[in-house]
């Protein structure tokens, strides 16, 4: 018989201060509860009808939006938990660029699901083995439900069909004006394999006043200001990028000049202006007609490049200026001089146009079959088409940025794997309707687990009819959805938004498609996160910084105490900083 050793109370393993928090009613229903509201924020957002968010940051600045993905990185979530929520939303934004919506609201409705067999008595680990069985067959029953694929050769029609329901999603009512837009600067810049189109080459500026309507494309870069210099046209020109200033270089320490006479006064720059004469006359030499500055140019350079008939546009963005530099086939030089063959650029037209009483810069590269297209000059091009956004309100212009941002991740993702699903929650329903007859077949408690992820997957069409049609009418559309379901071939029918007839409604005719790439992310990745939450037993919280009292306050301003630097939060979103959480925000 063994001795039993007394077991020691209250072991001291932390600091005074730390919060030990272990268990399930402790860490895991806690963390769970907390990762639901972040969940319910922008489950009101989702789909065509989704509410927009107000939202101020620390900085003051105002979005108004439904786009998950701009609401999460605005909101500076600060608790444990929801951050693991945020980072699962933001792979999907990183891998699909889309599709971060149903992330959130997808792991939220598992962990909801869980959170009631958790109660009940069944042990995290048969929960998370269930999970993952349901995961592993909704993913194998995905490939399965896919009945349309982009069409190849790629057309503007066929893009712009493809692109309208996840455009749809964020301007409800505008997704012909804009899917149409997205196709035709999409399809300028196709490369000749569409599987290394990049994102970057469709450019968005924003000029507020006229209407949507009045949005176009425009091959080339355009640039919402005017050229520095007196000249505003210019076809077939050379171009030199600048990143340093076009200036007279400043001494780093300042001087005394002592002038004795108006001979020296008159003669005290003359050096100067003799050596920037002669640097600007080596640039216009070379043959270079356009200078693109990436600083500042001082008004002496702007009266030699004047004389010297070169027009000099100013690109203070660090990432414009290397697009640019790809699109003219140039490279940024650090010094003031003539460029060599190589480091020089070309540009078939720029020009300077009037856009709704804005004037903008276009520099554009001639397409094959236009007037004047010369395929040997210029070297490798790089096309870039930009979308000139029109609209009333800055907010707007950024709302429909998005939207567009969002369109051409999704042709990204299609040209990749071609393969599309049925829209508006039917494949959600099918996936429910799988996994439960799944599920019904296994032994042991692992069932209800895949019972209970089953019930998660229709909160997608669930939550779309609930901001279309309101909470009593998507219980009916969903009964209805699960009767159609259950008959032979019935994985088409979806949510009708505008509840024409029943509320329902069949994707194939109405050409709603999703990404299959996209939703199989979301599935992988709300998953993952349900699974590292319920998996998550112990949280071990450090002590905040105690706030400086009103005497330490009062010294500070004096300037005579330093304490730790605080990141400081403005007050208005306090609201969204979950100060109510069950968990402190650590």
């Amino acid at each position: 018989m063994s001795l039993k050793v007394p077991k020691a109370n209250n072991i001291q393993l932390f600091k005074d201060g730390y919060k030990y928090l272990q268990g399930i009613d402790e860490a895991v229903l806690r963390n769970i509860q907390a990762v639901n509201e972040l969940s319910d924020l922008v489950r009101t957002s989702f789909g065509p009808n989704g509410r927009n968010k107000l939202l101020i940051n620390h900085l003051g600045r105002l979005f108004v939006t439904s786009d998950a993905a701009t609401i999460i990185r605005e909101v500076e979530v600060v608790h444990p938990a929801a951050k693991l929520l945020v980072m699962a939303s933001q792979a999907q934004e990183a891998e699909m660029g889309d599709a971060t919506n149903t992330v959130l609201i997808l792991a939220g409705e598992l962990l909801k699901k869980s959170e009631q067999l958790l109660v009940l008595g069944l042990h995290p680990s048969e929960v998370i083995k269930g999970y993952e069985l349901a995961c592993t067959k909704a993913l194998e029953e995905l490939d399965k439900l896919s009945t349309f694929s982009l069409p190849s050769p790629l057309t503007s029609s066929s893009l712009a069909s493809a692109l309208k329901p996840a455009i749809a999603s964020k301007q409800y009512g505008f997704e012909d004006t804009l899917s149409a837009l997205v196709a035709e600067a999409a399809l300028a810049v196709m490369p000749p394999n569409p599987k290394n189109f990049n994102v970057d080459n469709v450019r968005v500026v924003k000029i507020m006043g006229g209407g949507l309507s009045a949005s176009r494309v425009v091959q080339g870069m355009v640039f919402g200001r005017e050229p520095e210099t007196m000249l505003k046209k210019v076809t077939r020109a050379k171009v030199a990028v600048f990143t340093s200033a076009l200036d007279i270089a400043q001494t780093e320490t300042k001087g005394t000049v002592l002038i004795k006479n108006a001979d020296e006064m008159l003669n005290f720059t003359k050096g100067e202006e003799q050596h920037l004469e002669k640097i600007f006359k080596e640039i216009a030499d070379s043959g270079v007609k356009v200078i693109i500055a990436g600083s500042s140019v001082g008004e002496l350079a702007l009266h030699y490049l004047n004389r010297f008939n070169i027009a000099v546009l100013k690109v203070l963005s660090k990432f414009d200026l290397r697009r640019l530099c790809r699109v003219v086939n140039a490279t940024p030089l650090a010094r003031i001089g003539a460029p060599t063959p190589e480091e020089a650029g070309f540009v078939d037209v720029f020009e300077t146009v009037e856009i709704g009483g804005d004037r903008v810069t276009v520099l554009r590269q001639l397409s094959p079959g236009e007037p004047g297209f010369d395929p040997t000059s210029g070297g490798e091009k790089t096309r870039t088409a930009t979308i000139v956004l029109r609209g009333a309100t800055a907010n707007h212009l950024d709302d429909l940025e998005r939207a567009i941002d969002d369109g051409v991740n999704v042709i990204k993702a299609l040209l990749k794997d071609p393969r599309m699903v049925p829209g508006a929650g039917a494949t959600e329903i099918e996936l429910a309707k799988k996994i439960e007859s799944y599920g019904s077949g296994l032994k042991g408690l692992v069932q209800h687990a895949v019972k209970k992820y089953s019930s998660a997957l229709e909160v997608v069409p669930r939550q779309l009819a609930e901001n279309a049609l309101g909470g009593a009418i998507a219980n009916e559309v969903v009964s209805r959805l699960w009767a159609k379901h259950e008959e032979k071939g019935g994985a088409q029918w979806g949510v009708d938004v505008e509840a024409d007839t029943d509320g329902t409604l069949k994707a194939s005719e109405h050409k709603i498609y999703d990404s299959l790439a996209a939703k199989s992310w979301a599935i992988r990745l709300a998953t993952e996160a349900a699974v590292i939450y319920i998996r998550r037993h112990t949280l071990v919280q450090s002590p905040r910084e105690r706030a400086p009292s009103k005497d330490i306050t009062r010294s500070l301003r004096a300037g005579s105490y330093s304490p730790t630097p605080q990141r400081r939060h403005s007050t208005r979103m306090d609201i969204l900083h979950f100060p109510y959480l069950p968990i402190l925000d650590g």
